[in-house]
């Protein structure tokens, strides 16, 4: 008799990771809303492509949110299949049967409770030989704002952040998904800030607020307080405050 297969910890809430995306793509819509993290994946993963001088010509783009990676692709001659964040279970189609030679994937899958099926499902979309490219933000990321959660929250910490993928863990995950070959790495996105409001703006803009099943409390006013007098302490000789991306990358080969 089979043992059951594990099931995946359920992190994140499905629907309020939906909620959270669609409500990013709105924002995205205002002028001066922030982009740069998603700005940075897509120009990073076309640099890639054009180094590897590839041409594919059949591809998924899953939260591409300036449409500047299909654009791209659709240049090379590509027909290419567009996915919102938010839209698939584990933000990655799961019955797609070897339908692409290249999939890539910007921002979501930091936030899925099977990461390693979704890395599966994956590979089983892409034709022999094909590739994925996946980045998020992974494990080094938004240490200031820790840091002031721990501040605002006092004696009784809540469980506001979630756990981040670092480099190791991308690894493995990616070999284990059967990939034949992988490449795992990440480059740091150092933004400076001159208020605590406009970081948490930002994430907004991006899509990257809190989607834990176990929501926290909110912020009373008073830890918000603290949290803003913390920042305030951190300000460099320009009155501004260093924040950290880091941006994880994974790539592998069917």
């Amino acid at each position: 008799m089979q043992s059951p297969k594990p099931q995946a910890p359920n992190i994140f809430a499905r629907q309020r990771v939906a909620a959270k995306f669609a409500r990013a793509r709105l924002r995205q819509t205002r002028a001066g809303a922030a982009s740069f993290l998603s700005d940075a994946i897509a120009e990073d993963l076309a640099e890639r492509m054009d180094f590897m001088q590839l041409s594919p010509k059949r591809a998924l783009v899953v939260g591409d949110g300036s449409g500047s990676l299909s654009k791209g692709l659709n240049a090379l001659g590509a027909q290419v299949t567009n996915g919102l964040l938010g839209q698939f279970d584990e933000e990655v189609p799961q019955e797609a049967g070897e339908a692409y030679d290249t999939i890539l994937h910007s921002m979501g899958l930091g936030m899925v409770n099977d990461l390693p099926g979704a890395l599966i499902h994956a590979r089983h979309s892409l034709a022999e030989n094909g590739l994925f490219f996946a980045a998020f933000p992974g494990a080094g990321s938004l240490p200031v704002l820790r840091q002031l959660a721990l501040v605002a929250d006092g004696d009784r910490p809540a469980a506001r952040m979630h756990p981040l993928v670092d480099n190791r863990a991308g690894t493995a995950l990616i070999e284990r998904a059967g990939f034949k070959r992988q490449v795992v790495d990440s480059c740091p996105l150092n933004v400076r800030y001159s208020s605590l409001h406009q970081l948490v703006e930002d994430l907004r803009d991006h899509g990257l607020t809190a989607s834990l099943t176990s929501a926290a409390p909110p912020l009373t006013r008073d830890g918000w307080a603290k949290a803003k007098d913390a920042f305030d302490a951190l300000r460099d000789a320009d009155g501004k405050v260093t924040e950290r991306f880091e941006l994880l990358t994974l790539t592998g080969w069917r």
